[in-house]
């Protein structure tokens, strides 16, 4: 078995794990902890769920081992600032997120009065970097689980710059550190800008940014975890592995497994008035609040297109209704072809359905593991950093997307843009859309391949096992 753990068969030894899970508390990190958990129930491993309490029902239906997985809520203590009930980085805007992080930082008795008493063996987590050091103290090993792709860690690693994080500029950021595997990788201006002001931007309470948490988490934790696999990015894992002198396990593609019951009754009757591949899914993510202006030029770009689509957003900050976000005329205009729907939807059913032919993505890690194993092509519009860098290995160097062009200074979108992009990856004759076709069918045979996941998943826990001798 290669060091980085790589594919290895057979389940070895036959001692059970008992690992607890500490994500996030985002509906995608959550969503991508729990997707692992339920391949290491399959395996017969018990596993200790954390979660805010009034959330848990929310993710029940992914649950696929209760035997095993136990989720456990967690009170998110009051914080000044943050909403009554707010919870999760979907309850509140952008700008209070640091306040869930704060919250999430007060519960820190609670974690470590569970790992004093659940006699665990690993704890996994991402953005409390203080997991660490209170599992240190109780004889627990602790995992970072990076929820993002190993480019995005690649890319943002302070090492190779020798620079301190609070210390990256604009400029700095635009290109990849020195010996990045794919030089052609860059950030656009206002991506840089955005990356360098999180580098000195206090989140939480700590007086930390996010990136410092995320340095101080990889340093401190026994290894590190990244839910991928060689062939899609092997250069990386080198790459990080080289700069941290850390054992980087990959637990392979993580397929995830459909949620429980079935899509929603209206949903499904709706998506089967159209043809096999026709529908156009736009879903942005938990996080993205587009402003108005954008959220107008994305649904005028899914009317232009003249197919059917399902757009599932959040409202833009500064309206309160569906209908003052919406342009004039829209909601008359695209009535039988097009709904745009202010909730959470059933993704990963949406997906699966044949008449889903296209996916417009945020470019989050999760919702891209569920759409390349899919048969609907990829056209991407970034959010955040780590979305972009995850839209460049996707377009620049796997080529299986098509992302929609954005002015360079401040990430201005057009309805002409989203309409090109889509067609790009639809229209049968268009030469990129017909490589980008068969670069996605290539990868989906392959991350569906008979054994791959299973080779993979018993190879991860191997690792894990190699940690505790």
């Amino acid at each position: 078995m290669s060091k980085e753990n790589g594919i290895a068969n057979g389940n070895g030894n036959c001692k059970h794990l008992h690992i607890a899970m500490c994500p996030w508390y985002a509906f995608g990190h959550i969503t991508s902890f729990l997707h692992l958990a339920n391949k290491l129930a399959e395996k017969g491993h018990k596993i200790s769920f954390f979660l805010p309490t009034n959330t848990k029902h929310r993710f029940t239906s992914h649950n696929h081992h209760p035997n095993l997985i136990t989720l456990i809520p967690i009170t998110v203590p009051a914080v000044d600032g943050l909403p009554v009930g707010a919870e999760t980085t979907a309850d509140v805007p952008a700008s209070s997120r640091p306040l869930i992080m704060t919250a999430m930082d007060q519960t820190q008795d609670t974690i470590e009065f569970y790992l004093s008493s659940l006699k665990l063996d690993f704890i996994f987590f991402d953005f409390t970097e203080w997991v660490p050091k209170i599992a240190r103290k109780h004889q627990v090993k602790s995992l970072f689980y990076s929820t993002v792709y190993l480019v995005t860690v690649a890319y943002l690693l302070p090492q190779p710059r020798n620079l301190p994080i609070n210390s990256f500029s604009e400029e700095e950021m635009k290109k990849p550190p020195p010996g990045f595997p794919l030089p052609s990788v860059r950030l656009r201006a206002h991506e840089a800008r955005s990356l360098a002001g999180a580098s000195e931007a206090e989140f939480g309470g700590s007086g930390l940014s996010l990136l410092e948490r995320v340095s101080i988490a990889f340093q401190q934790c026994d290894a590190v975890c990244i839910k991928t696999c060689r062939e899609m990015e092997g250069p990386y894992c080198d790459f990080v592995q080289k700069n941290y002198r850390k054992p980087v396990l990959l637990a392979g593609p993580v397929v995830p497994e459909l949620p429980a019951g079935q899509l929603d009754e209206y949903f499904d009757n709706w998506l089967k008035d159209f043809g096999n591949g026709s529908v156009v899914y736009c879903a942005l993510g938990s996080e993205c609040f587009l402003q108005k202006d954008q959220f107008q030029e994305l649904v005028l770009g899914l009317e232009l297109t003249g197919k059917p689509f399902l757009a599932a957003l959040k409202l833009p900050t500064e309206c309160s209704t569906l209908e003052s976000a919406l342009p004039e005329g829209f909601t008359e205009r695209t009535k039988g072809r097009g709904i745009v729907h202010i909730d959470w939807v059933q993704q990963q059913l949406i997906l699966q359905h044949p008449s889903v032919g296209c996916f417009l993505t945020h470019c989050g890690a999760g919702s891209l593991s569920e759409a390349i194993v899919c048969d609907c092509q990829l056209v991407m519009l970034p959010h955040a950093v780590d979305q972009s860098i995850n839209a460049r290995l996707m377009s620049l160097d796997l080529k299986l997307g098509v992302e929609i062009e954005k002015r360079d200074e401040d990430g201005f979108f057009t309805r002409e843009a989203v309409c090109k992009a889509v067609a790009t990856v639809m229209e049968v004759e268009n030469e990129v859309g017909r490589e980008v076709r068969a670069n996605h069918a290539k990868w989906r045979e392959f991350l569906l391949r008979d054994g791959l996941e299973e080779a993979y998943i018993s190879g991860f826990i191997q690792s894990l096992k190699g940690i505790l001798v």
